[in-house]
């Protein structure tokens, strides 16, 4: 007896397999490990970025050990960039984005009036803009970056798992409201080519004090770009180069 799952592939491991999806046999009992072995005998040459995977089941992430039934989908996670909308979460002030189109400078000041209060007395944005100085390459991606030592980056290109990150920016909004106390928070995430100079992410948290908007912004950020399955290529005059880490799968320690 045999199952089918579906795997997706993103970012780096979608570009060395020349596919976005892959069907796969296994047998009844396999895990997502298995899954995974059957990937690399199909695609070999994705074997070396086991190390930095991480790996999703039907949407949440998921251990290597983690069961599969027929019709599951498995994601495979590479290093992520730290990076249909759903504008707003049920039961707090929040705004969960990933968009395809620009923005400006000016969506802090359109964020701040949609989520405060006359009973928040700061704001605290913040945006990540696009620069001309390269980051640290995603594991296996160092030898492509050599090859641009010293050039500037034009744009960057970003990728993201919508579903998933959105889920992910959920989670993390429930956890600053948990360790904070602020429940008015946006975080909106470019997907897409995103130029020189231009926003690609921007947060705003607003709270009766500066403490703690302070904050949660900082956390919103943090943990945006360590947790949620987005990813960032920096490209180049001739080329490009994807960036990141290992994904972490839940928040870091409360200090």
């Amino acid at each position: 007896m045999s199952i089918q799952v579906r795997v997706r592939l993103f970012a780096v491991q979608r570009e060395m397999a020349g596919t976005r999806h892959v069907s796969l046999d296994l047998a009844d009992g396999a895990d997502v490990e298995a899954a995974w072995d059957a990937l690399v005998e199909r695609h070999p040459n994705l074997a070396p970025g086991r190390p930095s995977l991480r790996f999703a089941r039907n949407g949440d992430y998921a251990e290597p050990t983690t069961a599969l039934a027929d019709g599951d989908e498995v994601a495979m996670i590479p290093p992520v960039s730290g990076g249909g909308d759903e504008p707003r979460e049920p039961g707090g002030r929040r705004i969960l984005e990933i968009r395809a189109v620009p923005f400006t400078a000016g969506i802090i000041e359109e964020l701040a009036v949609a989520l405060a209060v006359p009973e928040d007395g700061a704001v605290v944005g913040f945006l990540g803009r696009t620069r001309s100085t390269p980051g640290t390459p995603a594991p296996g991606q160092e030898a492509e970056a050599a090859r641009h030592a010293g050039r500037s980056v034009e744009s960057l290109e970003y990728e993201a798992l919508e579903s998933m990150a959105l889920t992910t920016l959920a989670q993390i909004a429930e956890e600053i409201e948990t360790r904070f106390g602020v429940d008015g928070l946006a975080i909106i995430h470019r997907s897409g080519e995103v130029p020189l100079g231009e926003i690609s992410i921007a947060v705003v948290a607003v709270a009766g004090h500066r403490a703690a908007a302070f904050d949660a912004a900082r956390y919103a950020i943090d943990e945006t770009k360590a947790r949620a399955p987005i990813w960032k290529a920096e490209r180049f005059a001739d080329g490009h180069v994807w960036i990141g880490q290992q994904a972490r799968t839940g928040p870091e320690a409360a200090p």
